[in-house]
């Protein structure tokens, strides 16, 4: 049996000694997508943390495709991770603003066996795929507006060709009208590049849009998981009910 894209085992953490995160549990199916829903200080971007191996859990376990990434060695993380890429809430900070979005683009290919020119052609390929000419590779991030710079950093995302992208709030940062072109742009990606995403959002639309599966998190616990059409239309537990009232 192939192992799931994604899978997650007893996962919890710890700050000192405030739990976050007790006993998460799930799998995510490679070309499928996941909603992970919650009030401020629910857990939701230290998932998220956890998911990319951006810090180590205190109990369980994060599998990418079967492989522990937290028992890898180094190198072996680092290879793994190219597979796994993550979109942050803040467009404008995931970028340098000292270099050219075509380096911040390429960045991620520094450890792939390309030559320049492939490089190029890769940055070139990746933001036409978001909606960008070829030319804004030579153009600072100053230089774009704030729904621009989430499609660059979506390119720059996508130029190692991951199976799994995380993306923590990446709405929440653009005006309601640029909101909707992203989302758009995630779901036409998602489907045409059969890519699996964790989408973290307090944004109800966004999940009910993008998300195959949805989990609920209360106070670093999951109160609820399921589809993300059960979840959002027929919630069977009280809270969910009560955060989809105050979030409608």
């Amino acid at each position: 049996m192939t192992a799931p894209l994604l899978e997650v085992r007893g996962l919890g953490q710890r700050y000192g000694g405030r739990q976050v995160l007790r006993d998460i549990a799930f799998t995510l199916p490679a070309g499928e997508s996941l909603g992970v829903i919650g009030e401020s200080g629910a857990g939701k971007s230290t998932l998220a943390r956890l998911l990319m191996a951006l810090e180590r859990p205190r109990d369980g376990r994060v599998l990418w495709s079967g492989e522990d990434v937290n028992a890898l060695p180094a190198a072996a993380r680092r290879a793994l991770r190219s597979r796994v890429q993550m979109v942050f809430q803040d467009p404008y900070g995931s970028l340098d603003p000292r270099w050219r979005v075509g380096r911040s683009v390429m960045e991620p290919l520094a450890s792939r066996a390309m030559t320049e020119a492939q490089r190029l052609a890769r940055v070139a390929e990746v933001l036409i795929a978001v909606g960008l000419e070829p030319d804004a590779a030579l153009r600072f991030p100053h230089q774009f507006s704030g729904g621009q710079r989430q499609r660059l950093a979506i390119a720059r995302a996508l130029s190692t060709q991951p199976r799994l992208i995380v993306a923590d709030e990446p709405l929440s940062a653009l005006d309601v009208s640029v909101q909707a072109q992203i989302l758009e742009l995630l779901r036409d990606l998602q489907r045409r590049e059969r890519i699996s995403l964790v989408l973290v959002s307090h944004d109800l639309a966004a999940v009910e849009v993008l998300c195959d599966h949805a989990l609920v998190l209360r106070g670093g616990e999951a109160v609820e998981q399921g589809t993300a059409a059960q979840v959002l239309g027929e919630p069977r537990h009280p809270y969910t009910r009560d955060l989809l009232a105050a979030l409608a």
